[in-house]
């Protein structure tokens, strides 16, 4: 992608380094860039038609965020979650979540409620055709605006660290038609329980959400090493649902 059509449109552009780490980030997160892809400096400049420089300093911030591993002489890799990365990602956004309910709950407010919303619409409205990228997409939004109505700079810090992550694990998912078919129901109730301003009721409401996700993560988790297993997103659920 030519520097001038990164740039096009940008009164202020922010730094070339950001923009380009923006465009891998969606790369990553999207599986265009499949786990374990080597990133070469050189081809993402030429492709870019920029400098080798900001390239470098947008695979360093990838990297700050847990998207890129660096090995010495071996250049930058494009993550592969294990099973112990995924638990730890869905048992911190657990923990984040929990409180970020808890406040936005307290905070609730007529326009708030018309932004959650207006995704949840788009939720349903999303044709059959589309792809999972935009299903994934609707329920991060749905989740920014909890966490940026909680309130909380160092809560949204950790959100935004933690953010492409789970959006990488989320695009992953076995389970494509059951997320599909749930995506607007269980984000519904979430919306239903945080007008209520219950706060308690709030964090129930997440607990469930991620809840059952999180035990299913540590139930494959624990068959790791059975060579049965095809993979970390994949197995059966309770009351009919397979995978994650």
């Amino acid at each position: 992608m030519a520097t001038s059509k990164l740039l096009a449109g940008m009164a202020t552009p922010p730094a070339l380094s950001t923009l380009i780490a923006d465009r891998l980030r969606e790369m990553i997160t999207s599986g265009q860039l499949a786990p374990g892809e080597r990133l070469k400096e050189a081809e993402l400049a030429n492709s870019m038609t920029v400098s080798r420089g900001p390239v470098r300093e947008a695979i360093s911030l990838l990297g700050r965020e847990g998207l890129v591993e660096s090995q010495r002489h071996r250049g930058a890799r494009v993550i592969t979650l294990s099973y112990a990365d995924i638990e730890e990602i869905y048992s911190m956004r657990l923990a984040i979540e929990r409180l970020a309910m808890e406040r936005c709950a307290e905070r609730i407010d007529a326009p708030l409620l018309a932004d959650l919303d207006a995704v949840i619409e788009q939720m349903r409205s999303i044709p059959a055709e589309e792809s999972d990228n935009e299903h994934v997409r609707l329920d991060l939004e749905f989740h920014d605006l909890i966490y940026a109505a909680a309130d909380h700079s160092r809560l949204q810090r950790t959100w935004d660290m933690l953010r492409s992550q789970v959006s990488i694990f989320l695009n992953a998912r076995t389970d494509r038609s059951e997320f599909r078919s749930k995506l607007h129901v269980e984000h519904q109730e979430m919306r239903d329980v945080l007008a209520t301003g219950d706060q308690q009721a709030a964090v129930l409401s997440i607990e469930k959400h991620i809840g059952w996700t999180l035990r299913q993560i540590r139930k494959m988790q624990a068959l790791e090493k059975d060579p049965t297993e095809t993979g970390p997103l994949s197995g059966p659920g309770p009351e009919g649902k397979t995978a994650l």
